[in-house]
């Protein structure tokens, strides 16, 4: 393990290396007046964006795919969607399993601090190498017109109180940090009217604490959010903030300000293949308690068949380690209840493929645990590729959940296809 090949923490290897983000933390802490969560936003690049939120189980599995395809991967961390200590069983369990399978990845965290002190220990024996935290004040009055509200010891709180309790877990646990010798990077998210020209005294703050290098971060105006109509600082405004604070810490100015699902290097939008693994990853079929496949198909070589125009449904699965048909089995098609039948039909099968289908089998079948997908493909190759736990590549899959021209005829004025 290289602790410098840290694209965030070392500009050197920025070309170089990746990174990855597990988003597994849901939930937060504190309500930040310029911070709105949004899961499903793919073309947004910002701190709290994910497309999904995945269980460690999940996380894991998508890591093992990513790394197969990014080999450059040297950085695995959680950065949200939420704050990772607000979710400290998804964390810490997300963490052990990538410690026990890659120990030769660093691991990072990006928290607010809240709760961070009473995990350091743990964090140090997994090896965490870097953790960033954001502070974005070290004055509790100018905290509380940052932040909303803070929920700690089962508690909420608000205003000056809150923010002091803030600030008081925060430079607790830069100082611990540093005890265990674990490199640390401070956010600071620079808010005109706010805390723009507070930034030189939070420099001052933390490198006393012994920080090692502080990120100031341009606010990015967020619809819904306190702060939507404020402007994001100018390039020359960041440069004079950051020249400022360098006197007191070093300072990075290579920040992509990446979402809490960020893959790759550094600036790199995340590609169509790492969005499309992680949807899979948070949907993917095990076949452990549910072992077969089942697929409208009308001859079994294609899969050709509209799920509302099927009247019946291939079951595969696996015979002495090969990937057979097993059996037919009818669906009633004319049925006024007849996504809960179809549903019933199939409980042992963990996927369902078909050529298309409407709004609402998609959603209600997706909400029964099938992992149902639209595709344009031969049978045998879609079953094998999601037998041998592979996603399924992105020029056979169709829009799921939306009937198109095809979707015509006797089955498009019922409920098939609404």
């Amino acid at each position: 393990m290289n602790i410098n090949n840290h694209p965030c923490f070392n500009p050197d290897v920025r070309h170089k290396t990746g990174r990855i983000h597990l988003p597994v933390a849901a939930r937060c802490n504190v309500q930040c007046n310029f911070c709105n969560r949004k899961y499903d936003c793919a073309n947004e690049n910002r701190p709290g964006v994910s497309t999904t939120v995945l269980s460690p189980q999940q996380a894991e599995k998508y890591l093992d795919h990513i790394l197969g395809q990014v080999p450059n991967i040297a950085v695995v961390g959680i950065a949200g969607p939420g704050d990772p200590f607000a979710n400290v069983k998804e964390t810490m369990e997300t963490l052990e399993r990538i410690h026990s399978h890659y120990p030769d990845k660093l691991l990072c965290l990006s928290s607010n601090g809240l709760y961070l002190p009473d995990y350091i220990p743990r964090l140090a024996e997994l090896n965490v190498s870097h953790v960033t935290i954001t502070v974005n004040a070290v004055d509790p009055q100018i905290g509380a017109e940052i932040y909303e509200w803070f929920y700690y010891n089962q508690k909420t709180y608000f205003g000056i109180e809150g923010a002091n309790i803030l600030l008081e877990r925060q430079t607790e646990a830069i100082k611990l940090l540093k005890q265990y010798g674990i490199i640390v990077k401070i956010n600071t998210v620079v808010i005109p009217r706010v805390n723009e020209h507070h930034v030189e005294d939070i420099a001052r703050y933390v490198s006393a604490l012994g920080a090692d290098i502080q990120n100031c971060i341009p606010l990015i105006p967020v619809e819904g959010t306190p702060f939507a109509t404020l402007e994001e600082p100018s390039a020359s405004v960041m440069r004079t903030v950051r020249a400022k604070a360098s006197v007191y810490i070093k300072q990075m100015s290579h920040c992509a300000r990446c979402r809490a699902d960020a893959v790759g290097l550094l600036g790199e939008q995340n590609s169509e293949q790492a969005f499309n693994a992680l949807k899979y990853a948070k949907i993917r079929p095990t076949f452990i308690d549910k072992p077969y496949i089942a697929v409208a198909s009308s001859d079994g070589k294609v899969v050709d068949l509209h799920l509302g125009e099927a009247s019946k449904l291939l079951i595969y699965g696996k015979r002495n380690g090969k990937v057979e048909l097993l059996e037919e089995r009818p669906i009633d098609k004319d049925s006024s209840n007849r996504w809960e039948e179809l549903a019933n039909a199939i409980p042992d099968c963990d996927a369902l493929l078909s050529k298309g289908m409407g709004r609402v089998p998609y959603e209600y079948l997706s909400s029964k645990g099938i992992y149902v997908e639209a595709i344009d493909s031969s049978v045998r190759n879609a079953v094998e590729i999601l037998f041998a736990g592979q996603p399924l590549p992105s020029e056979i899959l169709r829009l799921a959940g939306q009937c198109n021209s095809s979707c015509s005829g006797a089955y498009s004025s019922d409920q098939s296809c609404h």
